[in-house]
C-alpha cells in the first residue's frame, strides 16, 4: 500500500494521502529529546521533514518549549500511523526515534 506524504502551506501541515493530518500551532508533550525539561511542552511552529517507515509517520519540527523557552528543531517524532481505516494521529507523550524513516521527503513535489 502506497502512502502519499507532503508538507503543505509553507510547512504548516503534514498531509497524509491528501488529507491534513497534523498542523503547526499544536502543543505536543515530548520526552527526552528536545530540551532539559523532563517533559517538554513543544509549541510546533513548522514542519521540516516528514517520512514513513512502514505504517509509522514521523516528522522533524521546529518549535519552542513553553516551559523553558528553548527553541530549535526536533529529532524524528511520531505524527501517527497509517491504518486499514485511514490515518490515526499520535496522542500522548512523543518520544524520538534514533534513526530517520526509510522514506523521508521535504515539501511539495
Amino acid at each position: 500500500m502506497a502512502t502519499r506524504l507532503r508538507l503543505l502551506d509553507d510547512a504548516a501541515w503534514v498531509s497524509v494521502n491528501d488529507h491534513r493530518a497534523a498542523g503547526a500551532s499544536e502543543v505536543w508533550p515530548v520526552a527526552d529529546s528536545f530540551c532539559a525539561c523532563p517533559l517538554a511542552w513543544l509549541a510546533v511552529e513548522a514542519f521540516v521533514d516528514v517520512g514513513a517507515d512502514g505504517r509509522r509517520v514521523d516528522a522533524r519540527v521546529t518549535g519552542h518549549c513553553v516551559s523553558c523557552g528553548e527553541a530549535g528543531t526536533t529529532p524524528w517524532l511520531p505524527v501517527g500511523r497509517v491504518t486499514d481505516d485511514g490515518f490515526a494521529v499520535t496522542t500522548g507523550v512523543r518520544r524520538s526515534r534514533r534513526t530517520s524513516p526509510r522514506s523521508p521527503c521535504r515539501g511539495e513535489p
